[in-house]
This record gives C-alpha cells, sequence and structure tokens, in this order.
C-alpha cells in the first residue's frame, strides 16, 4: 500500500479542495483506479469460455502488436475490437463484463484509489471515470465505487446488436480532454479547479487541462515530465503481482494452524477438555497469522465482544482474511458456520472439521435446517457462541450483500443475543479472487449486543432489516440501501411443528424497535433505544444521492443510468 504519509497528503489536499460540483475529480481507470489492464483481463476471460474464436484471437492479437509498435493509431485498435464482436447482442458482452469484474477486476482496485474516490464523494465533486476502454470493461466498478459519470470510448450498437462499428471521437488523448470538457459544460465543473488522477502520458491533453493534476502509479514517460512540472507523484504497491515475501508470509500464516493445535494438545492431555485446547490454539494462532502477515485490527466496541456470552456473533464477510479476524477478536468458547466446500480444502478442511466449525451445505436446504439443530444445543448446553455471517458468501467489494435467516433462526431458538461485527475494509488485505494477504489496518466495529428474547415470529423479516440498516449505517452504506435484502436460503423453520418455530410472515406490521444490550439473565432488559430506519434522511443536496447509480458518458454526448445492466 502507499505510505501512510502519502495517502493522509491526497487526503488533505482534497479537503483543502472547495466543497461542491462545480469541482470535478476525473479518474483514469487502467493503472490507477486498478493495478494492471482490464482488456487483459476481458481477453483472458474469453479465450478460457470460448468466447474468442482463434480467427478473432489472432486478430486481436495483431491489432494490439500493431498498436504497441506505434504502426497504427488507438482507433484502429478499437475497430479490430468492434469487429469481433459484430452481430452478437449487447446484453451478453455486458453480463460477460459483469462476470470478469467479480473475477478478476474488483479485486485489482486499489484500496488507496477507494479512500480518494470517498474522499471527493464527501465534498460534492463531480466524480467521473474517464477512459479509453468500454462501458462494459468499466461500469461494474463505477457501480462499485459509486461514481457517476463514465466518459469512455462507445461501440455502435443497432436494435441490441453490436454492428462492429466504433463511435467517433474515441476517448483517447485528445479525445479524453474533449469528453472532459463536455463534462464540465454540461454539469458546471470548471476544469481549472478540478482534479485528474492518471498514469500515463497519453493523457497529457487533459492533464494539461485541470488545475489539480494528480500522477499515480505513472508510466516512465509521465513520471520524466512530471518531475520536469513538479506535478504531485504518487506510487501505490497494494495491488498487483505480490511480492515474495507477502507470498511467504501468507504461507506461514495459514501453516502455522497446524502448530497451533499440536502445541496446544498438550492442554488437552492435561485437563482432558479439547475445548480449552482450541481456545488455546485459537488464540495462539490467530495472533501470530495477523502479525506475519502485517495485519492491524483497530476495534471499536471491544467491550461488546464480553459483555453477553454466549451469543450469535454476526459479521459481513469481504475476504477470506475474516477466517483471520474473527478468532483474533473472539479468542475463546465460539464455534464457526461454513461451506461445505471448505471441507475439501487440503489439510484446512480436515483442520476446521476437528475444531468443530460446522460446515453447510448451502445447495440442500434440507440438510442445511438438520445441521442447524445441534448449533443451538451446542449454545445451550456447551454455552458456546457462534459466529457466522449472515451473507453467506464473500463480497466482491465493500459493498454489503444480502442476509440469510440462518443466524437470526439460531439467535431466536438458542434465546440468546445477537452481536453484530462490523468489518469495513478486510478487502485492503485480501480482496475475492486474489491469493495473498497483504499488510492492512483495518476497521473494525463491534455494536451493542441485540435482545432477541421477546422477539416475535411474524416480525422476524423486519427484525433482520433493522440489524442490516445496522451494518449500512456502520459502513456508511446506509443511504445508498437497495431493497435487496433477501430471507431465502437454509431459513426454513427449525422446527416447523414446534410452538416456539420461528417463521417469516408476509405482509406483517413494522417490528417494534430492536432491544439493545440486553442485560445477563434473569434480569430484565433495559427500554428499547431507537435504531435508524430505513427512511433515512437524505443526504444534503450538496452530495450525490445517485451514488449507487453510474452514469455512462459517451464521447458522442450520449447518456444512460446504470440500472441494473448498462442500456446504449
Amino acid at each position: 500500500m502507499a505510505s501512510n504519509k502519502q495517502l493522509r497528503e491526497i487526503l488533505d489536499d482534497i479537503a483543502a479542495a472547495p466543497s461542491g460540483p462545480q469541482v470535478a475529480a476525473i479518474f483514469d481507470f487502467d493503472g490507477t483506479l486498478i493495478a494492471g489492464y482490464s482488456a487483459t483481463a476481458f481477453l483472458r476471460e474469453q479465450i478460457m469460455s470460448g468466447g474468442l474464436s482463434p480467427r478473432d484471437f489472432v486478430q486481436q492479437f495483431e491489432a494490439v502488436r500493431k498498436f504497441a509498435t506505434k504502426k497504427v493509431g488507438f482507433s484502429a485498435l478499437m475497430n479490430a475490437t468492434a469487429n469481433t464482436l459484430r452481430g452478437r447482442a449487447e446484453y451478453w458482452f455486458e453480463e460477460f463484463g459483469e462476470e470478469v469484474y467479480k473475477k478478476s477486476i474488483a479485486g485489482s482496485i486499489y484500496p488507496e484509489a477507494r479512500r480518494i474516490v470517498n474522499a471527493h464523494l464527501d465534498k460534492g465533486h463531480t466524480v467521473a471515470i474517464i477512459s479509453s476502454a468500454t462501458k462494459y470493461q468499466i461500469l461494474p466498478a463505477a457501480r462499485d465505487l459509486g461514481i457517476e459519470f463514465l466518459l469512455c470510448t462507445e461501440l455502435e450498437v443497432d436494435d441490441g446488436i453490436f454492428t462492429g462499428n466504433v463511435i467517433s471521437p474515441t476517448c483517447f488523448g485528445e479525445g479524453k480532454r474533449m469528453a472532459a470538457e463536455d463534462l464540465a459544460a454540461e454539469e458546471g465543473c470548471k476544469l481549472s479547479e478540478s482534479f485528474f488522477y492518471t498514469d500515463s502520458d497519453d493523457d497529457l491533453p487533459l492533464v494539461e487541462a485541470v488545475g489539480r493534476p494528480r500522477i499515480l502509479n505513472p508510466n516512465k514517460s509521465l513520471a520524466k515530465i512530471a518531475k520536469e512540472r513538479s506535478w504531485p507523484v504518487y506510487k501505490f504497491t497494494s495491488r498487483g503481482r505480490p511480492g515474495v515475501g507477502t507470498m511467504l508470509r501468507t504461507g506461514m500464516a495459514y501453516s502455522a494452524l497446524p502448530s497451533a493445535l499440536a502445541v496446544s494438545s498438550t492442554m488437552w492431555a492435561a485437563t482432558g477438555r479439547k475445548r480449552d485446547m482450541l481456545n488455546m490454539a485459537t488464540s495462539l494462532w490467530s495472533d501470530y497469522a495477523t502479525a506475519v502477515t502485517g495485519i492491524e485490527l483497530n476495534v471499536e466496541g471491544e467491550e461488546h465482544l464480553w459483555s453477553h456470552r454466549p451469543a450469535v456473533f454476526i459479521f459481513n464477510h469481504q475476504s477470506s482474511v475474516d477466517t483471520l479476524i474473527i478468532p483474533k477478536l473472539l479468542r475463546r468458547d465460539f464455534t464457526g458456520i461454513g461451506k461445505k466446500e471448505i471441507g475439501d480444502f487440503p489439510v484446512i478442511g480436515q483442520l476446521f472439521k476437528f475444531a468443530d466449525v460446522i460446515l453447510i451445505d448451502r445447495s440442500d436446504a434440507k440438510k442445511a435446517i438438520e445441521a442447524m439443530k445441534p448449533v443451538v444445543e451446542t449454545i445451550q448446553k456447551d454455552k458456546l457462541s457462534v459466529a457466522l455471517s449472515p451473507e453467506g458468501t464473500r463480497s466482491v467489494s465493500t459493498r454489503l450483500g444480502s442476509f440469510k435467516k440462518g443466524a437470526f433462526h439460531i439467535a431466536m431458538q438458542a434465546g440468546v443475543p445477537i452481536v453484530p461485527i462490523v468489518i469495513h475494509n478486510a478487502v485492503d488485505a485480501l480482496p475475492r479472487g486474489q491469493n495473498f494477504a497483504r499488510a492492512a489496518d483495518i476497521k473494525v466495529t463491534v455494536l451493542e449486543p441485540i435482545d432477541t428474547s421477546d422477539w416475535e415470529r411474524e416480525y422476524l423479516d423486519d427484525y433482520i432489516e433493522q440489524i442490516r440498516d445496522l451494518f449500512l449505517e456502520a459502513l456508511g452504506q446506509l443511504e445508498e440501501h437497495q431493497d435487496d435484502i433477501s430471507l431465502d436460503h437454509w431459513d426454513e423453520p427449525l422446527a416447523p411443528h414446534a410452538e416456539d418455530t420461528i417463521v417469516a410472515d408476509a405482509e406483517e406490521p413494522d417490528a417494534p424497535e430492536l432491544d439493545l444490550e440486553p442485560e445477563p439473565a434473569p434480569k430484565a432488559a433495559p427500554a428499547p433505544k431507537k435504531t435508524r430506519k430505513r427512511t433515512a434522511t437524505k443526504k444534503t443536496a450538496a452530495k450525490k444521492t445517485t451514488r449507487k447509480k453510474a452514469t455512462a458518458k459517451s464521447t458522442a454526448k450520449s447518456r444512460s443510468k446504470a440500472n441494473g445492466r448498462a442500456t446504449q
């Protein structure tokens, strides 16, 4: 990651700038917002999926070679790309772009860039991505980052079918400057007060047109020019090819788990209690693994981890390093729930089974329901807490996913509180799609325990919604909230014919407000504290309220809102 000093300098610079939409913050995409090139990811996935014929591949390769050797211009390169799509449906390429983003591009976004974008959004600036690439490569990232405007090269589409032509002018070189000037004119921005972030000397026309050029990860030519003109230069190393040290430290972290269990086995031998051994191994391993990978936890509300046990601890699942973070936080007397596939991992799967982690077959609802019964018994009889993610799977970014019902059924059946653990930026260390953990400062907010003792079964959906809103509020995503809460998955009643079964009835009145910080039994719970409902007050007009949407704006001045899939 860029040094904290560098990032702090950038953020302070943004904070000192005027607020309001008259200031634009324009970001190049490849090499600036993400490490590497989105075109490479697209080409790789097209080849692997069989979506590119040998003839098309040769044509693409030859066009790239000629462009790299300056035998042809950018327009010729894009014409070759567009020709390979001739006759294909646009919706196919839109969906393909979403898949490539999830598999390859999302994990390449620089965490520093994400913070810089958020800083501009908080200032109410007009934020845009400008790229010579197409919107199919960029639009998913724009949605993820909350960026409203796209300025990019557009491919011609007729009645939903690619024609094989490129709309002129392309968004390259001088074309980028023209596109930025069009945006400024239409949105009332002043380029003389605006920021432009880029890594390439191809973007010099726009760099010279803005008042605040910012050079990120520059190529050699731009680095030389920036030095001559005293432009601020910053380099990010938090993404891209990991170094040998990063790979070794990640290997050391996970290979230490068997050693921690072996060392702790003496505790089992001495006491005859397996749980004592697991508690010791959990503490040893999580402390070592986070230290060796350079992961630092900044925890707010740590007291809530201990005030009410046993409990159901729920956390948002951003990264594989959550398997380090949660043991580091909870330390003892808990078990986890994960997907069945983990059991197939060499070594780790067997160790998880030995540690009594409950692995669920998410494809079989009946088996999942049956597996929940011993979880409730474990909480009630063994006084163990349970940790799981209501999202059910890792997200591709910091955006909160939909919630399943399982964790809430467990808490109600066991009669224990729910403790929300909000992990803000685990993706900084290890995003989905990557394999090696990098050093990162990760913020964690532990919210007040939520009493479930007086929950009523007809209000379960509403309780889940309120708790998800608590996560959204802590993550700063509440005002971007979409009605995407999911109440399916392995979430049927645990005992369909029992009187105490928790079921979700549709079209019921709003639930009562959540009770926070339940007193240990048998004391009565305190008066309910209000939690913010999903009808939260909107942001002021100076701030964009459409951050969950991206606008595709071509150099031909066409504009479309991103609503599910892009439109031409």
